[in-house]
């Protein structure tokens, strides 16, 4: 591993830690030995720990879908878009307390308040069993959203706070994993559950489904808190000098270091909203989200083909696991070769023909095989989106910590109206809501082309800027508030 290029962050490291000064001395096979330990130990705690947990929390947040295979709407009343209403009024809440949620979370300790957060939505997911009426039903989905609104954001923020921009992306597909494996797995537990369990206890499948489902979440929340990391800075279960390398090959990355309390909160959120490329980077990650919103109906998709609702969920599971092989092997090479937009552009081709096969042909195989298609590009699309945009916007941890939040904040938003894309009405095809969504993907993949030229056009700014200061020292001096790259740091694209 390389050291920094620029020495200002680095002079300011070394008079604060005693151990930088023997990183720099000793040599690039040692620095590399010791890197190689630290970050497979960080991996062993942080990356089972992280998967588990968002797997729980997708599949407590989708199960909806599982649950309406069974005797769901006929059970609680609900008629016409009353599914469609349940499914979107969840992401009113979830999206309202994720900025403040990610602010928040760089002042207190992510071990604790993630776990505390996934005790919670385990316990209200599993209060979704109990209601007995429609209005009962909105009531618990608006709380889950509460609920579930820090771990995301909250998640991606902390990877980005361990790992190099090169291992991020393929930190976060294998995070992001847990999206495919919790609708693989929540096919099958659905299917399982309702096959096994109806009527059990007197009790309806689609409620065992979400008591089992919640209990499980608080079980695996309570085995987290002891293993989650907390910052590189704070996290108990390294050495001394293994959390100081932890630091110092952050900065050797950026050139910049990670001071949790360098700026306020105020100041992160307000260098995040004057970044041009925010805005940018939210419309990208909303309209992929939207190009997504076919998962919380996906069930009743696949029960078009003509099967029966236990055979629907049974076929939703090889999808799902295709989906999620496809989106390790793509994020692998989008962070060898240092790639995003051009990853997201194939990946949204192949989902824009998913979608425009699904709804153009009544061809059984055809659309089985497009059924395929759809997740495959989205979803693993949406895994490079949220490294790109973690690293996007690397210093300071609020900048970064409010970056991540609001794009995933305004983000979700699509999943509120992209929720209706998918009346009952317009089945088997979906052509209104498939065609609407090819559209999307296409244009997520166009939007991925324009920020690319657009981090060419600002990297050729850094390296003019660099040349400026080494031809004339005075022009370095900046405003301390600024919000500046140092020497030697590059977007990536």
């Amino acid at each position: 591993m390389a050291a920094p290029k620029g020495d200002g962050s680095l002079k300011a490291e070394s008079s604060l830690d005693p151990h930088v000064q023997q990183f720099e001395s000793r040599d690039a096979e040692w620095r590399r030995d010791f890197e190689k330990r630290l970050v497979r130990k960080t991996d062993l705690h942080m990356l089972p720990c992280l998967i588990l947990m968002y797997l729980l929390n997708f599949l407590d947040r989708a199960n909806l879908a599982q649950a309406r295979q069974g005797s769901l709407e006929k059970d609680l009343g609900m008629t016409g878009t009353d599914f469609n209403f349940a499914t979107s009024i969840f992401f009113v809440s979830y999206l309202v307390f994720q900025l403040p949620s990610n602010l928040l979370l760089t002042r207190l300790r992510p071990s604790l308040y993630l776990t505390s957060a996934m005790m919670l939505w385990g316990v209200v997911s599993a209060c979704s069993g109990a209601t007995k009426t429609y209005p009962q039903l909105i009531a618990v989905r608006i709380l889950l959203g509460f609920v579930e609104a820090p771990f995301f954001p909250g998640a991606v923020f902390l990877m980005s706070s361990w790992y190099t921009r090169a291992e991020l992306t393929r930190r976060m597909s294998y995070f992001y994993s847990g999206n495919a494996l919790a609708n693989m797995f929540g096919g099958l537990i659905g299917a399982a559950v309702l096959q096994n369990m109806e009527g059990a206890h007197g009790i309806a499948g689609w409620r065992w489904l979400f008591i089992i489902e919640g209990v499980i979440t608080v079980a695996v929340a309570f085995i987290a808190m002891w293993i989650l990391p907390d910052y590189p800075s704070t996290t108990r279960w390294l050495s001394d000098e293994e959390r100081s390398f932890a630091a110092w090959r952050l900065l050797a990355d950026i050139n910049e270091s990670d001071d949790q309390k360098e700026r306020t909160m105020w100041e992160g959120a307000k260098l995040a909203f004057l970044d041009y490329r925010l805005y940018l980077f939210v419309l990208l990650q909303h309209l992929s989200l939207l190009s997504q919103t076919f998962q919380y109906f996906f069930p009743s998709i696949v029960g078009t083909l003509g099967y029966g609702k236990i055979q629907t969920l049974w076929l939703t599971a090889p999808v799902w696991f295709a989906t999620f092989l496809i989106s390790v092997c793509v994020t692998f090479t989008s962070s060898k070769t240092n790639d995003r937009s051009l990853h997201i552009f194939g990946l949204m081709l192949l989902s824009a023909a998913g979608n425009a096969i699904a709804t153009g042909s009544k061809v059984l195989g055809a659309r089985f095989f497009a059924m395929f298609l759809m997740p495959m590009g989205a979803v693993s699309a949406y895994q490079i989106i949220l490294s790109w945009v973690a690293n996007s916007f690397p210093r300071p941890m609020v900048k970064r910590g409010a970056a991540v939040a609001i794009a995933n904040m305004v983000g979700n938003t699509a999943s509120i109206y992209g929720s209706y894309m998918y009346p009952q009405t317009d089945a088997p095809q979906y052509i209104p809501g498939g065609s609407a969504n090819s559209v999307v993907c296409l244009v997520v993949g166009l939007l991925a082309l324009v920020l690319r030229y657009l981090h060419k056009w600002e990297n050729k700014k850094l390296e003019q800027a660099e040349r400026d200061r080494a031809e004339n020292p005075e022009v370095g001096v900046v405003n301390s508030s600024a919000d500046v790259r140092a020497d030697g740091f590059r977007y990536i694209y």
